[in-house]
Formats: structure tokens, C-alpha cells, sequence
């Protein structure tokens, strides 16, 4: 009698875990729609029109991607030093914002493949002194954005300089051509069409040679999504491997730059 008890008992454990799976299945999102944090503040990956629309690299690539994932997406602007927290409290989905894949990152987040790789810059008064080294820059003071891989650097690197942190990057130029802060250090591409390519960055140059740090810029920009969400993080890297194929990529970085965005 006993053992007839638990073999129906375990039957019926059986099924109800059977029925919970297959529940568990059926709410797995199928990612026809989409939230993507969007920055705006970032130029020439993204920016405020004057006609008050988003656009930029990061936004061309996003709107690629979901067309290719047959996906309905939505365009959600977000401050950069909130983007992984809203991003845990489901207010988007995914991130396409020029994040940088590091460890730290990897932590919090899952990322896809890469879809672009820029170097980091020291940017100051033309004729500065290529030397990049700590002692040099002693008592100065460097402006980066708040929380990037560029804050971490400037703060870990140049430990004798006062590191002004801001919002938004197009803040950090504008305190550099102020005369605020001595130097930038942010994203090359940034610098030089954000900044050095506009009348304000008139006067202003890099500073050595690009800075170079895998452990702390990690491997270029990837999209983030929630840990756990698999299914999209795949949909996103075969959308970001078929628009390198078909040239799709290609033609939204000629629109951008003269050079190959998408890095070694």
C-alpha cells in the first residue's frame, strides 16, 4: 500500500512539474517587441536633434537590428549612469549605447557579441605634452562621464589629479573649452566629432597615443540585456552578425565616419 502511494504520488508530482514547465515555456518572451535604453547625449553615437529627434550611430544600428529581428522596438532615453539598474528594473530591455564589455560589467549583465571598438583619448589644449603619465598630470584636473570605463581609468591611473565627473559627455567638453578642467579623457571618436570637428573644439588636440586598457575597457562595445534573458542576447547577435553580412553595417558606418568603427 505504501509503495503504491508514492508511485502515484510521485506520478503526480511528475505531471505538475511537467504542467509548470511547459507554463514556464509558454510566458518565455518571444522578442517581437523590444524596449531599448537609449542615451542622446553621446555624439556621433547619439544625440537631441534640433528637431528634437534621437539620432546617431547607436540609433541607426538599433533600428537595423530590430528589422532584421522582424521586432517592433521602442526608443527609451535614458542618463547614462542609471542605464544598468533600470535596465534590472525591466524599464527597457536592452542597451545600445556604446557599453563597453568588461568583467566589472559582466557581473550585472549579459552582453552580445561586439558591434563596434573605439580607443580612449586624452584630449587638451593643442601643444600639451604627449606625456601621459601620472606624474605629469599631478594637480590637474580631468573631466570624465560619471560611472564609464573612462572614469575608472582617469581614477585608478592618474591618482594625483582631481577627476571632475559629470553627467553627460557633451558637459565635459564644454567645462574643457571653459577652461574648467585641463584635460578630457573619454572615447576618441567622441572627442573628435562630439568636440574637436565643432567650433568649441577649436584649439584642442589629443594628447599621446590612444589608451589602451583590456582590463578596464574591455573588448568594445556590446548590447546589454538582463542576465537570464538568452533569447534575446541570441536574436541580438545573429541581427548584428547578418547586418555585417548583407552591408547593412557598413553603410550605417560610412554615414558616421571614415574609418572602420567596428575595430580589431
Amino acid at each position: 500500500m505504501t509503495l503504491r502511494r508514492t508511485t502515484v504520488l510521485a506520478a503526480a508530482l511528475a505531471a505538475l512539474l511537467s504542467v509548470a514547465g511547459t507554463a514556464v515555456q509558454a510566458q518565455a518572451p518571444d522578442w517581437k517587441k523590444v524596449r531599448i535604453a537609449v542615451e542622446g547625449a553621446y555624439p556621433p553615437f547619439s544625440e537631441i536633434g534640433t528637431d528634437g529627434k534621437i539620432k546617431g550611430f547607436d540609433i541607426d544600428i538599433a533600428n537595423a537590428l530590430c528589422a532584421e529581428m522582424k521586432a517592433e522596438c521602442a526608443l527609451v532615453n535614458q542618463e547614462w549612469d542609471g542605464m544598468i539598474p533600470a535596465l534590472q528594473a525591466r524599464k527597457f530591455d536592452a542597451i545600445v549605447a556604446q557599453m563597453s564589455i568588461t568583467e566589472e560589467r559582466q557581473r550585472s549583465v549579459l552582453f552580445t557579441n561586439k558591434y563596434s571598438n573605439t580607443p580612449a583619448w586624452l584630449i587638451a589644449k593643442a601643444g600639451t605634452s604627449a606625456d601621459q603619465s601620472a606624474a605629469a598630470w599631478k594637480g590637474k584636473k580631468i573631466g570624465v562621464q560619471r560611472t564609464t570605463t573612462h572614469d575608472r581609468f582617469a581614477t585608478e591611473h592618474f591618482k594625483d589629479s582631481e577627476i571632475v565627473r559629470y553627467a553627460k559627455q557633451d558637459e565635459v567638453f564644454l567645462d574643457l573649452a571653459a577652461g574648467r578642467v585641463d584635460a578630457v579623457l573619454c572615447d576618441s571618436v567622441s572627442a573628435d566629432m562630439g568636440f574637436m570637428k565643432t567650433p568649441a573644439g577649436k584649439g584642442f588636440a589629443r594628447v599621446g597615443a590612444p589608451i589602451d586598457d583590456p582590463k578596464i575597457f574591455g573588448i568594445g562595445a556590446g548590447i546589454a540585456v538582463r542576465k537570464g534573458d538568452t533569447g534575446l542576447q541570441q536574436k541580438l547577435n545573429a541581427a548584428i552578425a547578418a547586418i555585417r553580412a548583407n552591408g547593412t553595417y557598413k553603410k550605417i558606418q560610412d554615414k558616421y565616419f571614415d574609418f572602420d568603427v567596428y575595430g580589431q
